[in-house]
């Protein structure tokens, strides 16, 4: 059974990464306010981004991934700048103040 993951942009501008197995019922789910807490408190929500999977076990585990994405780089997924996610995921360095011993 195919899998799929998907980014909705909610009503205050966040995004709502989620999994199924269905996306158009799992969408009308959403609009319906049945598809979750988070999007049934932040309706309407736009579908900006889908991806299809062999099955969905391999979604989930890119849901996972997705979810702990910045929001720069879950933008730059969604906008089809794949160049970017390399960038993007590049840790940046401490500025910290160690002790330096």
């Amino acid at each position: 059974m195919k899998g799929y993951i998907y980014i909705l942009l909610c009503s205050n501008g966040q995004y709502y990464t989620g999994s199924t197995n269905n996306i158009e019922i799992r969408l009308v789910q959403h609009q319906n306010g049945e598809g979750s807490n988070y999007t049934k408190r932040h309706l309407p929500v736009e579908l900006v981004y889908v991806e299809e999977f062999d099955n969905i076990k391999d979604a989930f585990y890119r849901e996972k991934q997705i979810q702990g994405w910045s929001r720069k780089k879950k933008e730059a997924l969604i906008n089809g700048e794949y160049s970017k996610l390399p960038e993007l995921s590049k840790k940046v360095p401490s500025t910290g103040s160690g002790t330096g011993k």
